[in-house]
């Protein structure tokens, strides 16, 4: 079955940097739709960074010009750089894959940002 991993959460201080990743099995890894979320606590979920289907690369406002998200096909892994961290951005990071009309979720991972 479908398999998500994150990985690479933890605590930092504001304006560090974290690198997340998510390890794929059990599904196609090539022109799958995958994303990043987050839920901030006592928040909703909300998209944080996707890559389509067909490669194109869609950043929440809210982060656009702070994080980087890329597909690694050798590891199967879809990554999340993030910049310049803020104590907002505190929240559980998820990895998504949409794959014929399913969602999946990973675990999540935690990343706290202190001030």
């Amino acid at each position: 079955q479908v398999q998500l991993v994150e990985s690479g959460g933890g605590l930092v201080q504001a304006g560090a940097t974290l690198r997340l990743s998510c390890a794929v099995s059990g599904s196609p890894f090539r022109s799958v739709a995958m994303g990043w979320y987050r839920q901030p606590p006592g928040k909703q979920r909300e998209l944080v960074a996707r890559i389509t289907d067909d490669e194109s690369i869609d950043y929440a406002d809210t982060m656009k010009g702070r994080c980087t998200i890329s597909r690694d096909y050798a590891q199967r892994t879809v990554d999340l750089q993030l910049n310049s961290l803020k104590p907002e951005d505190t929240a559980v990071y998820y990895c998504q894959l949409t794959l014929d009309g399913y969602v999946y979720w990973g675990q999540g991972t935690q990343v706290t940002v202190s001030s």
